[in-house]
């Protein structure tokens, strides 16, 4: 197998899953029983990562060149309710799949693990952050990221394993659940389009500066580095510009045909909300000569436009 996709019933596991096809003949995906792939030139595996034996027989059988692990707890409102389960996926699951690894006899993969821009926490003044900022965790799923990336970390540098790392920053694109903020203002647009709900938006924050990226962009960048990326570094990967909540609603607010009035939830308001959040890129850049394909607007569009289609209204 030439690369195997972990937790790929996912949103980013779709498209990524979509981009390695171009490039490789036999593609794996992984997914929980209850979660569906729609993919008809790759195998699709159930696989729970929290139960070490499934994972190394996969391993065993499928002996994949590179390993994408997307697999994780990946919601912060959940680690909060669960924490144990996060501490299961994203810790110990991490270590399930890197000691598989290790248990093959005369097996070398190459393993990518995705971490995110929630690591930095709380940062003071530092916009754009690279990945030698000092972490300050803020919540249990970063916490675990955080963890995950260490421990990648050490593996590579105490066994010599071809492992890198990655810290995602803010990504969008169609098929993204409605609790991420493009996605929810698409769908109350769409929503109003279609005559289910008054023209008013409830929003939260708009001041706050984020860095987002198409998804096909960020799973881009995840293949070349899988083929370009140094063994054991970590890797900011977004779009290394920064705009406000405030902008992006501007846009969509400019895409539809209805008049629309924006009034402020409390409920969408968190209690201590970082500034800005933006990708300094230049080492992915410097060891990939990736960039960004798709501008901030085009990926909205599309996400608006599919939106429409899915309530009747195009």
């Amino acid at each position: 197998m030439d690369a195997l996709i972990t937790g790929a019933g996912g949103f980013v596991g779709n498209y990524l899953v979509q981009e390695l096809l171009h490039y490789h003949a036999h593609v794996g995906a992984t997914k929980l029983p209850k979660e569906y792939i729609k993919c008809k030139n790759c195998d699709i595996l159930d696989m729970d990562l929290t139960k070490e034996y499934e994972v190394r027989k996969i391993l065993e059988l499928y002996k994949p060149a590179q390993i994408y692990h997307l697999a994780a707890q990946s919601s912060v409102a959940v680690s909060w309710t669960d924490p144990e389960l996060t501490i299961d996926v994203n810790m110990k699951g991490t270590l399930h799949l890197l000691n598989a690894v290790r248990s093959i006899e005369n097996y070398t993969p190459r393993i990518l693990l995705v971490g995110s821009s929630e690591e930095y926490g709380y940062l003071k003044n530092t916009c754009p952050v690279n990945e030698q900022e000092t972490l300050h965790p803020a919540n249990i799923y970063a916490v675990t990221k955080a963890c995950q990336n260490m421990i990648g970390n050490i593996y590579a540098k105490a066994y010599g394993m071809d492992v890198l790392m990655v810290r995602a920053f803010n990504h969008i694109g169609v098929g993204q659940s409605p609790t991420f903020v493009a996605s929810d203002f698409v769908l109350q647009i769409a929503e109003i389009e279609a005559g289910l709900r008054a023209p008013l938006m409830r929003v939260g924050n708009l001041e706050a500066k984020r860095d987002f990226s198409d998804v096909r962009d960020i799973v881009r960048a995840y293949r070349l580095l899988m083929q370009n990326g140094h063994t054991g570094e970590t890797y900011n990967v977004g779009s290394g510009s920064a705009v406000s909540i405030q902008e992006l609603l501007s846009i969509l607010l400019g895409l539809s045909t209805e008049s629309i009035i924006v009034e402020q939830d409390a409920a969408k308001m968190r209690p201590a909300e970082i500034a800005c959040i933006q990708a300094d890129i230049q080492k992915l850049q410097a060891h990939t000569g990736w960039k960004p394909e798709f501008a901030l607007e085009e990926t909205l569009q599309t996400m608006l436009y599919h939106e429409r289609r899915n309530f009747g209204i195009l």
